[in-house]
């Protein structure tokens, strides 16, 4: 089923996400005000530099319009940075983000981008064997709290993945794979996705 799928496009690795998203015969829209979020099936919020994107979401006047769309039951996904502006405890954001999933996420964890790294995933929901993740100045995912739950952990218990109903964050790059499989699982998560719409309503 075609469905039109927004990226968050204020700042961060959106085009790569479209890409895949496209890839896989769905319609994109890059979001850049409120007003378009109404038309959407899905949304994505990508990585990037999380203290710039949650001045943007504020000075735009998106933080409670994406309050209001992760409420819908959409399937809403945060990545990396989008999975700390997801979180409701976040350690050294200086200004709030969407703070809507129940997950305390602690930014930077790994280093600085000369520390990313590439790991084996087994992520719940997901067949066909492990997901090759890459970790860019990546967060971690530090406490995960009902009704939220941790659906991937690297091999020494840290999560990386959560979901709670129809929001999805997790630590690392899928969109830098070339592995479809967690963007077709994300879209799959929602409980209250709405009939798919014509990529023009997107405006």
């Amino acid at each position: 089923m075609k469905m039109l799928v927004g990226v968050l496009a204020l700042q961060g690795d959106f085009r790569e996400h479209r890409q895949v998203l496209e890839s896989l015969g769905h319609d994109v829209a890059e979001i850049r005000k409120p007003a378009q979020l109404d038309a959407l099936d899905a949304l994505i919020i990508p990585g990037g530099e999380s203290t710039t994107i949650a001045r943007l979401i504020l000075s735009n006047g998106f933080q409670q319009p994406l309050r209001d769309f992760c409420a819908s039951g959409r399937p809403t996904w945060g990545t990396c940075a989008g999975a700390i502006l997801l979180a409701r405890e976040v350690d050294n954001l200086d200004r709030p983000g969407i703070e809507t999933m129940h997950i305390a996420v602690h930014r930077n964890a790994f280093g600085r981008q000369v520390d990313s790294f590439e790991a084996d995933l087994d992520v719940r929901g997901i067949p066909g064997g492990p997901f090759r993740a890459v970790f860019i100045r990546a967060p971690l995912i530090k406490r995960v709290d009902p009704p939220a739950e941790a659906i991937a952990t690297l091999e020494d218990g840290t999560v990386v993945a959560a979901r709670e109903g129809n929001l999805l964050a997790i630590s690392f790059h899928p969109e830098l794979t070339g592995d479809t499989r967690l963007h077709e699982y994300f879209l799959t998560i929602g409980t209250g996705a709405r009939e798919p719409v014509a990529a023009e309503a997107a405006g």
